[in-house]
Formats: C-alpha cells, structure tokens, sequence
C-alpha cells in the first residue's frame, strides 16, 4: 500500500506539472487570462502529490514496512522515533523526496503571495520556470531515484541510518534548513528568468522577491550553522568546518546569494549593477544544482556525501541547460540591461558594494575551484588529485580579512561620494572601539598578526554596526530595530561574533592525548589539567539500551561529570565515538575515548583526546543572532514615499531617484543579510 500510494503521487505530480507548463505556455502565447489562473490549481495540485509522498514513505519508516526497499536500507525497527523519521533525507531518494515536497510548498506560496496577479505575464512566467524546475525532481523520482521501489522478499529488519546519522539530534533540523535555503532560491530565480524573457528589467521584480531572497538566505544560513555544530559535536575531531567538499557545495551559493542580497540594493537606489545581479541570482541557483550533483551523485568522498547513484548525469545535465539558459538569456537582454547611472566614487556606498561583490565572487570562485578541481583532473587524467585545508585556509584568510574591511567602511559611506571630513566623523567611534578590542586581546594574551588583525577589524565593524543601530533607536525607539537595513546590522553583528569566535578557535587551539587511571600510579594520572581546567577520571559506566549498546568514561571536568564513550548500533559492526563537550563562555573543552575503558574499579584505565578551542560557544550565538536578525530585517521598517517608483507593484523600468551625497540613511549591511 505505501509504494502504491508514494508512487501514485509521484506520477500525479509530473502529470500536474507537464498539464501546468503546457497551459501556463499556451496561456502566456495567447494572452489567456484564464490559463495562467490555473498555476493556483496545478499548484495545489504539485504540493498534494508531493505530501501524498512523503506521508507514504514516513508511514512505511514508522510501521517498519521493509517491503519497500529504501526502508530496507535505511529503516530498523530499533531506531529511536526521532531519528527513524529523519532518516526519510537520511539517504539518496528520501532527500529528493523532501526536496519535492518544499520545493512544491514554495509553490503554493508564490501563488498564494501573488494570487490577485497571476494573470500578470511577469509572475505566469515565475510559475512557469518553478513547474519546469518542480517537474525534473518529480522526474527524478520517476526514474533513477524512486523511493518507492518494493523488494520481492523483504528482510526481517534493517540496518538504519549510517551511525553517524542518529548520534544527535541536529541530525533531525540540519538538513531540512539547507534543503530551505537551497530551495528557497528558486523563487528569485524563477522572477530574474521571468524579467529576462518578458523584458521587465527594471526594478520592480527585484521588490517582489526581496524578501523571498532573504528568507531562503537565512535558512541557508542556520543549516550551514547548525551543520557545523554538529560536525563539533558527534565526529570527535574537535573541529567543526573542515572544507569538505560537501560543505563547501552548500557554502557557494551562500557566498553568492550574500553578495546579491548587497548589491540588489544598489539596483534598487540607482539602477546600477542590473547584470550583475541577473548573474548572482542565476549562478546563486546553478551551485544548489551544482551541490545537489555533488552531494547525490556518489563523485566525492565525504562524510556527507551519500553512495554512488545513476542520478549525478541527470543533475549535470540540468545543470548545465540551466547556465545555458540564464546566460542565453542574460546576452538577448544585454542591450537592455544597461544601468542608466554611473559609480561616481569609489568612496561610496555603490562603490563599496562594489567591491564587495568583487571579493564575494573570488571567495566563491577559490572555493569552487578548490572543490572541483580533483574532479576535473581525475576526468581528464585519471590521477587522484587531494585539495586539503592548507589551500583554503591560505586562499580564503586575505579575503575574510578584506570582507571584514569592508563591513566597517560601507555602513558608513554615503551614496555618490563621500567627504573627507564625512568620513572622519563617521568612523571616529568604530575606530576607537577597534582599537579597544585589539588592546583587550592583547591583555588576554593574544598573539600572532594575522588574529590580532583580525580582531581590531572584528571591533571596527562591529563599531560601525553599533554606530548605525544607535542612530536608528534614538531616531525611532525599539521600533527602529526593524526593517532590512538595521536587521542587517544586528546580522553583522552575528557574523562578527562568528569571525571572532572563528579566528580565536582557530589561532589558539591546543590539543593533548592522555591516558588517565582510576587510582593513579606511574605514567597514568588519575587528574590531569588543562588550560585552567581540572579533568578527573571516575571510572567506566555502561549506559546501553535497546537501540545501542554505549560504555562510557566518567570525568570530573571542573566539579561536574561528563561522560564520553563509544557506541555500536545493534545492526552494525562499527564502532561510534560518542565525544563530550563543555562549553563556556570562555573556552570549549571536548573529550573524546580513543578505546573503551580497560579494567574495572579502581584498576579501570582510559585514553583520551582534548580538545580546548576559546571562544567557540560563540559561533553559535553569532548563528542565532544572525537567525533573530534576518527576522527583523524580514519586517517593514520606515515606509518608502508612496511616491517612489521602486515601491510599486512589478514596477517598470524606470530607474530609482538619485539620493544626495553624504546622506545618512539606509548604510546597507556588508557581508550578511540585509
């Protein structure tokens, strides 16, 4: 019943999406009215399969229905509830499955948003391009990537996720905010090929999908965050981005979909930077296609990645008709996609963003090429080529030092030109506090050019970003905390937390390896010390259940019990480091047994690894304030002049009012999402 059932609604999804792009086609080729009110109906339609879907296979997950060969693979009757349900985008055809599902949601939501202008050709070409995008996933599923598949015999149980894949709970919310982000950038997609083929460049598209853009961002956004605490926490290394390459395939588009939330806003004022806007958004989707290849097709060795699979030609194929397209189309309209006004400083706001587009898209291109490049030299020699973390570190650094810069100086800057004297009142206050910043890491003991660079940036921005939500709070009270631009100040402020928390992490992590004793005797201490904190071992404990057997160490960290250990799941051989960690405002300590505890009592003995990284708790607190801060900047603030073109409904392309120079509203963030 669950494979018919899941199947029949991936049938009646690609019917409900080839039906939509037909008379969505027919409908925008005759000029039908009634047609394009129809992409309401196909999309209820879409979502309905889609959910049809998915409510089968999590029905055949809960009630253990190995008939279905993917719940075979994945599914144990032993799997806690949580994880047995995650375990649906735990492997290669649920994920396309979820996918789907929040893809055709993403569906329903444009038509609904828009459902008093479906019969404008600008939104019946959005439709159009989603139900294109809706049908190759639906395809997917159709083909090389069923879920639904039955075995003839079904097994009696099976083995469950992958170890590493029901360890944590993040496991549960990771991947379904990544899977949002990178869905999510259809929709802006979908408008920028819309503008593209009916012409409609101007700017009013641009306001349409603004706050799409933004919440796709954001989602992609805490996936790549949460992804990073748990990689610190369930894998025992002690770190937690390692330039995987699957890590690197979610954090491309975030690099591009970041430059384009900065630069739209140049477009937006003055009617600059059309093409190269038009570019971000379109690569910003080709590299989700491009990670969904790289992550699905079984051509990377990861952690992440999931096992070979037929379906990396399709997702290449796709991938490359959509570069095709976007760059077709983006040559038709060059002519006009001119921007009818110039940069006029360098030392301005547009110039800044300029430049920070510049900056984003060498991050992107350093990353890419360092993800790719093994498997353009394997395609056309043959050898195993190994990009490692030295290559990023070192590529990468110059530019995160530069993207700091540039968050301190751009909130600042006027549009059109900026003063000497302009330029001296504003960035007096961020300098000091820069500078306050490097003294006190200075008296805390840092050391080292590079950190201590670091971190008087770090200061100076966060000065700026300060400078501009006081400004706003005297002006408006609480309220003026709302709105994209000083959102985007308090995400700035997110990101500085990250960078400090990550430079500190980074700079001064120190690691040992240690062998401790119940009773302590010669070469096995019972208590050792570690950058100020005092670890006690009190013995080996067995905290097993039915879903996994787990033998634990006790240690006293600092007059509380922690208890790392190794598991094994009771369908698998592998043995599962459980790691440890104590976090404090101050430092991380992670602890993780390199072999489960010998002897018994007060002879019992363990080896342990520790971790100490300062400051670390604080990447997670800047991915929180981050999330809260993309929230606020979701929220109307100060209202636009009625009067304002760029405030109209798919406005035309009449370029926005020129402001003054050296006016102080609107800094627009650099480096987050305003």
């Amino acid at each position: 019943m669950n494979a018919a059932l899941g199947f029949g609604g991936v049938v009646l999804g690609v019917v409900a999406c080839l039906g939509a792009i037909v008379t969505l086609a027919i409908g925008l080729k005759n000029h039908r009215s009634d047609l394009l009110r129809m992409s309401r109906t196909y999309a209820f339609m879409i979502l309905g399969a889609a959910v049809v879907s998915f409510f089968a296979m999590e029905r055949a997950l809960i009630t253990r229905d190995f008939s279905l060969k993917f719940v075979a693979t994945n599914g144990s009757s032993k799997t806690p509830a949580l994880y047995n349900f995650a375990s649906l985008w735990s492997a290669l055809e649920g994920s396309i499955l979820l996918w789907t599902l929040i893809l055709a949601g993403y569906a329903v939501a444009v038509v609904v948003k828009f459902r008093k202008r479906l019969t404008d050709p600008l939104v019946g070409w959005a439709m159009l391009t989603m139900f294109v995008v809706a049908l190759f996933f639906f395809g997917l599923m159709l083909g090389p990537a069923n879920p639904f598949k039955t075995l003839a015999v079904p097994p009696l149980d099976g083995p469950g996720p992958n170890p590493l894949l029901q360890n944590h709970p993040l496991m549960a919310f990771h991947p379904p905010m990544l899977y949002l982000g990178y869905v999510g950038f259809t929709v802006p997609f979908a408008f920028a090929i819309a503008a593209l083929t009916t012409g409609r460049l101007g700017e009013g598209w641009l306001v349409e999908t603004r706050r799409w853009t933004l919440f796709a961002w954001s989602f992609l956004t805490i996936g790549i965050v949460l992804g990073a605490w748990w990689s610190h926490e369930v894998l025992g290394w002690g770190g937690y981005w390692a330039w995987d390459p699957v890590e690197n395939a979610s954090f491309l588009p975030w690099l591009t979909g970041t430059a384009f939330i900065h630069s739209v806003m140049v477009q937006e004022r003055r009617g600059m930077l059309r093409v190269w806007n038009l570019s971000l958004l379109c690569a910003t989707f080709s590299l989700t296609i491009l990670g969904t290849f790289l992550t699905r097709s079984g051509v990377l060795d990861s952690v992440h990645a999931f096992s070979d699979s037929t379906i990396g030609p399709a997702l290449l194929t796709f991938f490359g008709l959509t570069v095709a397209v976007t760059v077709g189309l983006i040559a038709w309209r060059g002519d006009r996609l001119r921007s009818p006004a110039r940069i006029d400083s360098p030392a301005s706001r547009e110039g800044a963003f300029l430049l920070n587009n510049i900056v984003f898209a060498a991050f992107a291109f350093v990353v890419l090429l360092g993800t790719v490049f093994p498997l353009i030299a394997e395609a056309l020699n043959g050898d195993r080529v190994t990009v490692g973390v030295p290559y990023f570190e070192r590529m990468t650094m110059p530019i995160g030092i530069v993207l700091l810069f540039l968050m301190a100086i751009a909130p600042v800057l006027p549009w059109r030109k900026a003063s000497a004297e302009t330029l001296r009142t504003r960035l007096l206050w961020p300098g000091w506090i820069g500078t306050g910043a490097l003294l006190v890491a200075l008296l805390l003991g840092a050391r080292g050019f590079a950190p201590l660079l670091a971190f008087f940036l770090a200061g100076f921005a966060a000065g700026s970003a300060l400078r501009q939500l006081t400004l706003a709070t005297r002006r408006q009270g609480w309220r003026g905390l709302l709105g994209r631009t000083n959102g985007g100040m308090i995400v700035h402020l997110g990101v500085i937390m990250l960078a400090v928390a990550f430079t500190a992490s980074n700079a001064y992590q120190s690691e040992r390896e240690a062998r401790m004793c119940v009773t302590a005797r010669e070469g096995c201490p019972s208590t050792i010390t570690m950058a100020g904190h005092e670890i006690t071992y009190l013995g080996p404990v067995d905290v097993s259940n039915e879903a996994r057997t787990q033998i634990s160490a006790r240690l006293d960290i600092d007059g509380k019990v922690y208890r790392p250990g190794i598991q094994q799941f009771p369908n698998g051989n592998q043995q599962i480091g459980k790691p440890t960690v104590r976090n404090s405002p101050r430092d991380s300590l992670l602890i993780a047994l390199l072999n489960l505890p010998r002897g018994s009592g007060d002879t019992s003995s363990v080896q342990i690894r520790i971790v100490h990284q300062p400051l670390i708790v604080w990447l997670w607190t800047g991915g929180a304030l981050m999330a809260f801060g993309s929230l606020l900047a979701a929220f109307p603030g100060k209202r636009r002049n009625p009067t304002d073109p760029v405030s109209a409904p798919l406005a035309s392309a009449a370029a926005p009012p020129d402001p003054g120079p050296d006016a102080e509203p609107d800094p627009v963030p650099v480096g987050a999402g305003a």
